[in-house]
């Protein structure tokens, strides 16, 4: 195996992927004490630019380490790419150059579903040209729907804020004497899991999200208007909870516009139909809201054992590599929920990439308008504990890469 190891970060933001970051770094003194750390800029087009940097000068203390795991989004920054069907494609022979160049025999590349797609087709490469080049993945997703891991890191925080956050809501929303709907729209395309993170404050003695819609289960408007208006019978103040995935009967996204890079359908303004809709048929006092990127990377609201669980899976991906596992991606196994008990463990990519985790049946209602006891189990121990975060001039500090120190 050749020498020095290689890190890059792909996707959507969270609040953890710096923390995983952070343990691959952990990582590598302890199992390959010798080798050059690399950071590619930009995700794999850091690989094709060659924008590399040294991870070894630039996060070299421990306090370092510590800031890096509590900085939101991605440190070495971000890309969208998709890597060509084709393994012949020139794309594939310009990444082994750039390896080669920097004799890496270890590459780590923290994402979610589609970086997965990145770490399978890289494996295939590698190994039907005899390269000896470990690629392995570290989950990242606030979607939390990637496959054969209990759930992604990015989630638990994301699950926090959106709790709180609805929370604040309800408190906003009570203080009048007035019929009204507030609708408030969170992430997730195909998976409902954030949007079933909303209904955490009911299950600790508020009152509200009094409805969750999950994309699991398809919205019919007579039924939703009912529910809304059964709902306003008990409380003046009624808050709808919905995902910005969320389906009509016909399995179409009630709210959907031009595709990604990726060919997913780019959604955004669910929480606006439904409010001309309830405004329409029930004709009370309604307003909608889009959480849409502050759940993404709020540091101030991060999970501690989202934090924590992040880094371990960075670590585990680099140990995996001294042990000689290739093609592997770094999961989560839960043991337990009381108390809350996990393993580390790698599983294969092909079981993991292209492949998309729902919300199981057994987390939501038979009426599908809101969570089960069940979900709410599933959920409690990943938005425990509170880091100590460290604040420069009032807000929390962040670590940062110096792009401009390239080798």
């Amino acid at each position: 195996m050749a020498k020095n190891i290689m890190v890059a970060q792909s996707g959507g933001p969270t609040v953890a992927i710096n923390a995983s970051l952070a343990g691959v770094i952990e990582g590598a003194k302890k199992y390959f004490p010798n080798a050059k750390v690399y950071g590619s800029l930009n995700g794999i087009e850091g690989v094709l630019k060659e924008r590399i940097v040294s991870l070894d000068s630039q996060v070299d203390t421990e306090e370092k380490i510590s800031l890096l795991k509590q900085t939101p989004a991605m440190a070495l920054g971000s890309c969208r790419y998709k890597m060509p069907t084709d393994e012949n494609d020139p794309v594939y022979d310009k990444i082994d150059g750039t390896f080669q160049k920097y004799d890496v025999g270890v590459f780590v590349y923290i994402g979610g579903n589609d970086s997965m797609d990145t770490v399978l087709r890289l494996k295939k490469y590698f190994g039907e040209r005899n390269r000896d080049v470990k690629v392995l993945g570290v989950p990242k997703t606030i979607d939390n729907d990637l496959l054969c891991t209990d759930h992604t890191p990015g989630f638990g925080s994301a699950a926090k804020y959106i709790a709180t956050t609805m929370s604040e809501i309800a408190s906003d929303c009570f203080i009048y004497d007035l019929d009204a709907v507030t609708i408030v729209e969170i992430m997730g395309r195909n998976a409902g899991f954030l949007t079933m993170a909303a209904a955490i404050p009911t299950f600790l003695g508020e009152y509200a999200p009094q409805l969750v819609y999950l994309p699991e289960r398809p919205v019919r408007k007579e039924k939703l208007i009912g529910d809304i208006k059964n709902a306003l019978k008990k409380d003046r103040a009624v808050i709808v909870a919905v995902s910005e995935g969320v389906k009509t009967e016909d399995g179409e996204y009630l709210s959907a516009s031009m595709p990604d890079a990726f060919g997913h359908k780019q959604l955004s303004g669910a929480s606006k139909v439904l409010e001309k809709i309830v405004k329409s048929e029930i004709g009370c006092k309604v307003r909608s809201i889009e959480l849409n990127t502050p759940q993404r990377a709020a540091a101030h609201m991060a999970s501690e054992t989202d934090i924590e669980e992040s880094f371990m899976l960075g670590e585990k991906a680099v140990l995996a590599a001294s042990q000689g596992e290739n093609g592997v991606v770094s999961v989560i196994k839960r043991i337990s929920d009381e108390p809350y008990e996990i393993k580390i463990e790698t599983e294969a990519v092909e079981g993991i990439a292209n492949l998309e985790k729902k919300v199981p049946d057994e987390f939501i209602n038979e009426e599908g308008n809101h969570i089960t006891e069940a979900a709410y189990k599933y959920m409690a121990p990943l938005i425990a504990g509170e880091r100590e975060i460290t604040y420069k001039n009032s807000l929390p500090a962040k670590f940062k890469i110096d792009n401009t120190k390239l080798i």
